[in-house]
């Protein structure tokens, strides 16, 4: 079961590229695995996915859009014991539009319907006193803006919150993330732990509520994306095979959207959550011959509290996941991977009142990477 650098390297790659769909706004899952690649590594990749969430009921056959989000990746190894990286990805966002046509969620030819947008590019700089250890640390950069409008009787129809529009100006601001790795490379053994700080957001408000009503432009919400604590472990089990798993925590619980004009008007947050987001994946990969390496993977995901969001009306999910991936040279592959979503049912709130539950929803994620060792 010895491996050498280059093998384990290979044999890595075969994680499945998915994309999440977790608790919260939660989407990529903030991921530093290719910053611990060895040598000098860069990556692109893409995720698309494909959500079907409805409300029987209430009518509505579905109300997530699809969308997709890239991500890319570039890793030094500067000197023996010094190495830097930077890191892009997407790591929350949300895209929903109810029918229009439903009365619950729309009126006049308008539906309700949500746009969050976030965008975060990671430095980091690691410390590798041995072969075996890794501590690193590095500043986050992170935009997010945001739209959403509400239709219909859910939010009390025009006379109340159901002509309300919401315009989040982009806004940039600064966290850190730091953490540790431990690896054996001669059986593929690698931990990491990996902290990312919250990161407070104060976004250029625009509120148009009932008949024209307009908060005035110099207001400010704000926003902080959560922090989490991603753990990654991975070991060699026989021969040409690997065992991985995931585990992260984001800190929901005390995440709040609560625009001025709004909560005036009714009481209440645009968005909140109840709970704290645990989510797990665990899997096998394993390399057929010097060409070709495939993984399988499940995971699970507890949701961020239920009631939940007219917006985002799920909770939690579990998966199943393939991967595989074409290497025609030792230092680059193609990766490609497909996930099925089980999505949580869920009852959907606005103003404290259960509007419907939501269930028989699933999803679909499809991913592509690219990596190139030099």
């Amino acid at each position: 079961m010895k491996l050498n650098k280059i093998y384990s390297a290979i044999l890595l790659s075969t994680l499945p590229l998915t994309p999440a769909l977790a608790a919260g706004l939660d989407r990529s899952g903030q991921s530093i695995a290719a910053f611990l690649q060895p040598g000098n590594y860069a990556e692109a990749g893409i995720s698309i996915l494909d959500p079907k969430v409805q409300s029987n009921h209430l009518k509505v056959n579905d109300m997530a859009e699809d969308y997709y989000f890239p991500s890319a990746a570039i890793k030094v190894q500067a000197t023996e014991h010094i190495s830097i990286g930077l890191l892009y990805d997407q790591p929350f966002g949300a895209e929903s539009l109810y029918p229009s046509n439903n009365p619950v969620f729309g009126a006049n030819g308008e539906a309700t319907q949500v746009e969050v947008e976030t965008h975060n590019l990671s430095a980091l700089i690691g410390y590798q006193p041995t072969e075996n250890w890794n501590f690193y640390a590095g500043p986050v950069y992170q935009t997010v803006q945001g739209t959403v409008s509400l239709r219909g009787l859910a939010y009390g129809g025009a006379s109340k919150l159901g002509s309300y529009d919401i315009n989040l100006k982009e806004d940039e601001a600064y966290g850190w993330l730091a953490g540790f790795a431990y690896q054996i490379p001669e059986i593929a053994l690698k931990t990491a732990v990996t902290y990312r700080s919250e990161i407070k957001h104060e976004l250029d408000t625009t509120e148009t509520f009932k008949f024209g009503a307009i908060q005035p432009p110099n207001a400010l919400t704000e926003v902080v994306t959560p922090q989490s604590v991603n753990i990654d472990f991975q070991t060699g089990v026989a021969a040409n095979t690997l065992a991985f798993a995931n585990i992260r925590w984001a800190h929901w619980d005390q995440f709040a959207v609560t625009p001025k004009f709004l909560n005036a008007a009714s009481g209440n947050n645009l968005i909140d959550y109840s709970d704290d987001q645990w989510s797990a994946t665990v899997g096998v990969g394993r390399k057929f011959n010097s060409h070709w390496s495939g993984s399988a993977s499940v995971g699970y995901d507890s949701g961020a509290g239920n009631p939940v969001t007219t917006l985002g009306p799920t909770e939690g999910y579990w998966t199943v996941g393939l991967g595989g991936q074409y290497s025609p040279a030792e230092n680059y592959f193609i990766q490609a991977g497909v996930k099925y979503f089980w999505l949580g049912d869920a009852h959907a709130q606005t103003g404290g009142n259960i509007v419907g539950e939501f269930t028989d929803n699933y999803a679909l994620g499809y991913g592509l990477k690219i990596g190139y060792r030099f």
